[in-house]
């Protein structure tokens, strides 16, 4: 057993087996759950099909952009029509190439929307197909009776042993036991599940591996967490955010407002003695209104939701996915996220006229019955230092002393010596001595230091101390480095006394601790940063950080966590993974940039549009105008549909990146900004004039060869 440490508290005890996500029975994890192909064949087919029926003018209301180029493109074809059953073929030619060019512009984006929903219905899909027809052992007063899985309410009491699967969701109530939950997670690694504490909530649908659990049925049907998850991933693709709305209603503005330009230019053009046709003024009309990021947005929204579940991250709602790319304070907790959660010996410190030796000598046959990680760490950390072996304890009389709350030390009986380790005043206590003052020097430093000092005394004489100290987790100060580079606050939440927190958010590198946060500190701290302005991200799975979670803007719960916990956030880690907040932000943030990038290459690609088909339209009453045609495209004809044709091909040129999204370097806004302006900005300036130029010299080409036969 581990001893108090100096503030009176239990170090963590059991076994390896006892912490969350480590392999049991030395099985290895799998990983997460693997991203789908972007370009799966089944799922470009399902996306085609949906595409098509996007096309219902209905289903395309959400997207006025969209709306008006299939308006527009209804418009096109029966001019098309028109022309050809008046025998111009000629009309007939270039207004069905302008028509059907708009209809693929439609349909890339749907094929778009299809592709990122179609990834959240293959998750979905995935999800569904683990849910099978459980029969359930419940508890009746009559004994155990064999019902349906489907007929639990809550209250329910059911019985699950080794091999069979959990019939609903619930709290262990009584027992212990392995659980494979990789139909939820995706990981192969079994977790331990009992009854109280943190780690008793179970999900419908996970095995039972090993022992016997009683579990308290907490969901009625169609209301399990599968069933949550299945109807939220479903639900998600259709769910925009407050800035996707926001965004949504500017494009339809300028919509709205080049529809009013172009319906001028009729009369222009007739008081200009140069009529324009409908067709030409429709595809003006696409040419200028952004039909790129229009097409686009969409899926920008929904691959980032499926970017997180592909991290095994279930967001409950859009919101919460927007609010991660805003956050500017984070708060994670100290022990498991950014420390490694289990003490481990780091140094032995010998009392005065006392080898160091010696010291590591007792302080490792002391713990060599303690299976705690402090204990076995002792052991290691001896052997390292000083190549000291466990001895063969067969050959004496070896008596071990386990670890007691009252007595708050342990240790061994060995041929006549007695060792002893332990909290610092409870082992003086027992030598029944007063610590010499170089010793309480050492005990009160690696107290301030953030870590627990363990005195180690053999026959009633003090050797020394050992300083235990939860290490920091490899690379987690460069993490914390880069969230401060793009702005980001860190706030460090410990149980510790003030002094030690201080200690530790200095090791750690974090900008701010809250010290003995109880649930009410927490909820309070939480609400003043807000009240300042500012967004708050929290990771939370006990009772007690439902509070804050559910005052916090993003309130990630874990999987393993309480019903309230989870109750009270707007994401789950299905992984349980708590510094998983540090990549939740990340794609929070890669959303805002992905959209922002191609919303400024859409709005500024219509440039080029704009010097391609305004010539074009008016060059003969105004031969003045031939002075903008400055990529001298061949006719206004093969000026107008080139224009076309580039605005329909970008779109699926894009949608790798509006699925991957533009790659996120933590950094500032200022830098970001002067990112996209110079790659997305100039690049949407230069690659339309190149483009359509490209088109026009293989579009007249053709025309030729068509002649020419």
């Amino acid at each position: 057993m581990s001893e108090l440490d100096a503030t009176g508290q239990v170090g963590a005890t059991g076994t390896a087996l006892a912490h969350e996500g480590e392999p049991v029975a030395g099985e290895s994890p799998r990983g997460r759950r693997r991203a789908m192909s972007m370009w799966d064949k089944d799922l470009v087919h399902r996306s085609l099909r949906e595409s098509l029926r996007k096309l219902d003018p209905r289903a395309l209301t959400h997207n006025p952009v969209m709306f008006v180029v299939e308006v527009g493109s209804l418009f096109t074809t029966a001019d098309a029509l028109r022309y050809l059953a008046s025998g111009r073929l000629g009309l007939f030619s270039f207004t069905g190439q302008i028509a059907i060019w708009l209809w693929l512009t439609v349909l890339f984006a749907n094929f778009a929307e299809a592709m990122a929903e179609g990834r959240g219905q293959a998750h979905a899909d995935e999800l569904r197909r683990t849910r099978t027809e459980t029969e359930a052992l419940k508890e009746t007063p009559s004994g155990i009776e064999v019902v349906p899985a489907t007929a639990l309410v809550p209250g329910d009491v059911v019985v699950v042993a080794a091999g069979q699967v959990i019939p609903g969701d619930g709290e262990v109530i009584e027992g212990i036991a392995s659980v494979d939950e990789s139909a939820i997670t995706g990981e192969s690694a079994p977790v331990i599940r009992e009854s109280g504490g943190d780690r008793s909530a179970v999900t419908g649908g996970t095995t039972v591996l090993s022992d016997e659990i009683r579990v308290k049925i907490t969901a009625g049907r169609g209301e399990s967490f599968l069933d949550r998850m299945i109807a939220l991933i479903e639900a998600g693709v259709r769910q925009k955010t407050p800035n996707e709305i926001a965004l949504a209603l500017l494009l339809a503005g300028l919509t709205l407002i080049f529809l009013v330009v172009v319906v001028t230019v009729a009369p222009f053009s007739v008081y200009s003695h140069a009529p324009v046709s409908v067709t030409v003024l429709i595809a003006l009309l696409v040419a200028l209104i952004p039909t790129t990021i229009g097409g686009l947005l969409s899926a920008i929204g929904i691959s980032g939701m499926n970017r997180l579940l592909e991290r095994n991250v279930l967001a409950l709602s859009g919101r919460a996915v927007e609010a991660a790319g805003d956050v500017n304070v984070i708060m994670l907790d100290k022990t498991g996220t950014l420390t490694m959660g289990s003490r481990q010996a780091t140094s032995f410190t010998p009392s005065p006229g006392v080898e160091e030796r010696r010291l590591a000598e007792a302080a490792q046959l002391s713990s060599l019955a303690d299976e705690t990680p402090e204990g076995r760490s002792i052991v290691v950390l001896a052997n390292e230092r000083y190549d000291l072996r466990a001895p063969d304890l067969d050959s004496g009389h070896v008596e071990f002393v386990p670890f007691s709350a009252q007595t708050r030390m342990s240790g061994v009986d060995l041929d006549g010596r007695q060792i002893r380790k332990g909290a610092a005043e409870s082992v003086a206590r027992w030598a029944e001595v007063e610590l010499d003052p170089q010793t309480a020097a050492v005990v009160e430093q690696i107290s301030r230091a953030g870590s627990t000092p363990l005195l180690v005394a053999e026959n009633r004489q003090i050797l020394g101390a050992v300083e235990l100290k939860d290490v920091v987790k490899p690379g987690i100060k460069e993490r914390l480095a880069s969230l401060r580079a793009a702005g980001i606050k860190t706030v460090m939440i410990t149980g510790d006394n003030p002094i030690t927190a201080d200690a530790i958010a200095r090791e750690v590198g974090v900008d701010d601790f809250l010290a003995e946060a109880t649930p009410e500190r927490k909820m309070e701290y939480v609400k003043s940063i807000r009240a300042e302005g500012y967004m708050v991200g929290m990771v939370g799975d006990g009772t007690n950080d439902a509070p804050a979670l559910a005052n916090a803007d993003v309130a990630v719960a874990m999987n393993t966590g309480t019903m309230a916990a989870r109750e009270a956030g707007n994401m789950i880690d299905l992984d349980s993974n708590p510094t998983k907040l540090i990549e939740i932000v990340e794609v929070g943030k890669q959303i805002l940039i992905t959209r922002g990038a191609l919303t400024t290459f859409s709005v500024v690609n219509d440039v080029a549009k704009y010097f391609a088909i305004i010539p074009a339209m008016f060059v003969v009453a105004y031969p003045g105008l031939n002075a903008l045609n400055i990529m001298h495209l061949t006719s206004p004809e093969t000026a107008i549909l080139s224009a076309i044709i580039f605005n329909a091909l970008i779109i699926p040129a894009l949608i790798p990146l509006a699925l991957r999204g533009v790659r996120y370097r933590a950094t500032t806004a200022a830098t970001i900004l002067r990112k996209n302006l110079l790659i997305y900005g100039l690049g949407g300036l230069i690659l339309p004039f190149a483009g359509i130029k490209l088109i026009d010299m293989i579009v007249t080409a053709l025309h030729l060869v068509s002649t020419a036969r």
